[in-house]
């Protein structure tokens, strides 16, 4: 009869005889009373307590590595009775990130360690050895830490295609008796921290990359890579390494749009009649940080590609951004809609909606599609030309993002009736669009023609005055 252990995570799992289950729940009732008691160790206690709990979670995490190992080698085969498919899931990670609610990351870091300690199985059939099995042994043993096996393993992964196969094992095998306080223990020294294996593993690659790794462009190719991160206070985090070429006319379109050009000394705005255009020379504060820039020019490379007749369809059609919320939030401006499961802001749904790159799909409250975006909303490629010809560039004055770098705005909204019309559209930087409801600029169209208010830190008076327009400026001055 199995034991339910019902202690961990909320789940009852049923793997172990009665006996075991029995050793397993007095282990975890232990370590409860260990916990309470936490507070009231004494100092050398309280120092041995964290040595035996850190050698029970090496340990666990050794049987974490394997059991998420297992899992992912039983679903791996290519058939309807595979692990994951027989409970519903897509594949071993998606089992374990539901059996265990942990992240797909430190789920994949755990399968990708099995692989590297677990014995192979050749084309024929034949056993093979594990590609570290030093780090095997001592991660079951319970001797070494996961974070340690990681560093080791990957640190030697990087030459092990180059290394000399005896001098790789007697580094593996000499840096784990490292890791693990053996050599220390024979020379009576302290053992190492985490730190020290490290530099330890790192050292030995070197060594063994000594006589010659791959050329440097064969390296750098094998270390690009570009990650989207999960979202994390409104943001999603990115990092990557970019390989020269690509970091070269990435920098290129940054400095394009971020270095200024050269401007005379801003005019006061309250010299200016209301019938006289904004001038380039009224330059306006720019109040975001150079890392805000390069953000907001990256939106703007991406949105331009994703309306490229040249980008590649997904499913037939161009990339779309879809934007998902409540038909009851619509106009509820402290309401949330979704891109891509990351929770915005209504307004800012409203906004990107304007761009030919993305869907509205508006649902009720038990989910059903009750609206979808149109392309009417989304200027077409005549009138974008039309506007361009019209305005030049961001109609706000003192921004020089060119026109082919502009999204239209709506400047009578579109859910309130506006219409997509030449009439209607203006051209606005990506920053600009979105943060017009708050930057103080307001737009209005006289006669087909954008006329633009300033903050009232820029002009006191209020007034609207014409943008300033492309083809007026190449007409040049009546007279």
């Amino acid at each position: 009869m199995s034991v339910p252990l019902s202690t961990v995570g909320g789940m009852e799992q049923r793997y172990a005889t009665s006996d075991e289950g029995r050793d397993v729940l007095a282990s975890l009732d232990a370590l409860r009373a260990l916990i309470q008691q936490t507070g009231s160790l004494a100092d050398a206690d309280l120092v041995d307590a964290v040595g035996t709990v850190e050698a029970l979670g090496r340990m666990v995490d050794a049987a974490r590595v394997r059991l998420a190992g297992e899992v992912d080698a039983r679903s791996a085969r290519d058939s309807e009775d595979r692990l994951s498919a027989r409970f519903g899931c897509r594949n071993g990670v998606e089992l374990l990130e539901r059996t265990t609610r942990v992240s797909a990351k430190t789920i994949n870091a755990r399968v990708r360690l099995d692989k590297r300690t677990r014995p192979r199985v050749s084309l024929t059939g034949e056993e093979l050895p594990a590609r570290f099995p030093h780090v095997g042994q001592a991660l079951r043993d319970g001797v070494l830490g996961a974070d340690a096996a990681h560093e080791i393993t990957s640190a030697l992964a990087r030459v092990e295609d180059r290394a000399d196969p005896v001098e790789f094992d007697a580094a593996e095998a000499t840096t784990v008796a490292y890791a693990t306080g053996a050599l220390e223990e024979q020379a009576g020294m302290i053992p190492p921290t985490f730190a020290e294996v490290e530099v330890h593993a790192r050292t030995w690659a070197a060594y063994l990359d000594q006589d010659g790794p791959g050329p440097d462009a064969e390296r750098a190719a094998r270390n690009r890579g570009l990650t989207l991160g999960t979202p994390r206070d409104g943001v999603i985090p990115l990092r990557g390494s970019l390989l020269p070429e690509v970091a070269a006319g990435l920098q290129r379109l940054l400095d394009a749009h971020l270095n200024p050009a050269v401007r005379f000394t801003p005019t006061d705005p309250e010299d200016r009649d209301e019938t006289e255009a904004w001038s380039q020379d009224e330059a306006v504060h720019d109040p975001r940080t150079n890392t805000q820039k390069r953000h907001d020019v990256l939106a703007v490379i991406i949105q331009t590609a994703a309306k490229a007749t040249e980008t590649p369809t997904l499913g037939g059609a161009a990339p779309t951004l879809v934007v998902t919320v409540a038909e009851e939030d619509l106009n509820n401006p402290t309401a949330a809609a979704t891109i891509d499961d990351t929770p915005v802001p209504v307004s800012t749904a409203h906004r990107i909606a304007c761009t030919g790159a993305v869907q509205k799909i508006i649902h009720d409250r038990t989910g059903r599609i009750v609206r979808l975006g149109t392309p009417e909303r989304v200027f077409n490629a005549h009138q974008r030309r039309a506007i361009t010809a019209r305005d030049g560039g961001c109609v706000i004055p003192g921004c020089t993002i060119p026109a082919a770098w502009c999204e239209i705005h709506h400047v009578d909204e579109h859910a309130n009736g506006g219409p997509t019309h030449t009439d209607n559209g203006v051209l606005v930087c990506w920053w600009h669009h979105h943060n017009l409801d708050r930057s103080g600029w307001d737009i209005r169209m006289r006669h087909g023609t954008p006329v633009i208010k300033a903050p009232p830190w820029i002009d006191r008076r209020g007034i609207y005055r014409p943008a300033r327009n492309a083809l007026t400026r190449l007409r040049g001055p009546s007279g």
